[in-house]
């Protein structure tokens, strides 16, 4: 099991993001104890190697297209 500083490191992503991913639970297999000073996680070994098939996305998703059509293109 690793801690999510060493799985930061070997996916090369910031510890924030890592942190922000395990309270929403999209690392998978990844355990929780709560203890008194507050959460601690755990990562399996494995979730490195796999860590490309799960990958969370950034930002939202698109509109589909059938929403944007017949809307006025916005001028910059």
């Amino acid at each position: 099991m690793l801690s999510p500083l060493e799985f930061a490191n070997q996916i090369g992503r910031p510890y924030q993001t890592v942190l922000y991913w395990l309270r929403r639970g999209l690392v998978p297999g990844a355990e929780v104890k709560q203890e008194s000073r507050g959460p601690v996680y755990s990562i399996p070994v494995d979730a490195v190697r796999t860590f490309p098939e799960w990958e969370p996305k950034q930002g939202r998703p698109r509109k589909p297209l059938s929403e944007l059509k017949g809307k006025p293109r916005r001028k910059v």
